[in-house]
């Protein structure tokens, strides 16, 4: 997997300073994307080992709240696959902070395992708290939303939706 930046102090991605992940390859491809570079599988630099140190390293201050997983998305099969490891061990070093992911794909269909691997894209799941799910569309934009797009996407708490069954979303009162 190739990945296109990653923002160290990010505060537009999720609740507090995080630190963010920009993945590559996104089939999506919603018209007027903020990323379409990130479309391409082949576009930034390999995800490899000492990359995923430094994000380690990156996550260790007090004041970084957790991390996001942005794309092109994370959700395509290919980078499910690549970053399934590296997201459990994220939530093994710091399980009080919190995980957040964008996707283009629908959690209820992630969860059927229409999106990949079944068995892998669950266990990515269980390590995220808030999934913004749905693709960006263009005539739904909205700059009032807090961390989404445009108004067909969703906050959705995974961890309470996989527990209860049922699609959970996320109240901004809510902690993080």
């Amino acid at each position: 997997m190739n990945y296109a930046t990653i923002k160290w102090y990010d505060i537009s991605n999720g609740p507090g300073v995080r630190v963010s992940l920009y993945v590559s390859g996104c089939r999506n491809r919603c018209k007027n994307c903020f990323n379409p570079e990130t479309w391409d599988f082949n576009y930034g630099k390999p995800f490899t080992e000492e990359i995923q140190n430094k994000i380690i390293e990156g996550l260790k201050p007090d004041h970084i709240k957790g991390f996001t997983l942005v794309g092109g998305d994370p959700f395509e099969p290919e980078n499910q696959a690549a970053l399934v490891d590296f997201v459990e061990r994220v939530r093994k070093t710091y399980p009080q902070k919190s995980v957040w992911c964008f996707t283009g794909y629908k959690y209820e269909e992630i969860v059927k395992g229409n999106q990949g691997d079944k068995n892998t894209a669950l266990r990515l799941l269980k390590c995220i708290d808030v999934l913004i799910d749905g693709r960006f569309v263009e005539e739904l934009k909205d700059l009032k939303l807090r961390f989404k797009g445009s108004s067909n996407q969703r906050s959705i708490l995974v961890q309470q939706s996989l527990e209860s069954g049922k699609t959970v979303l996320w109240d901004e009162t809510l902690p993080e």
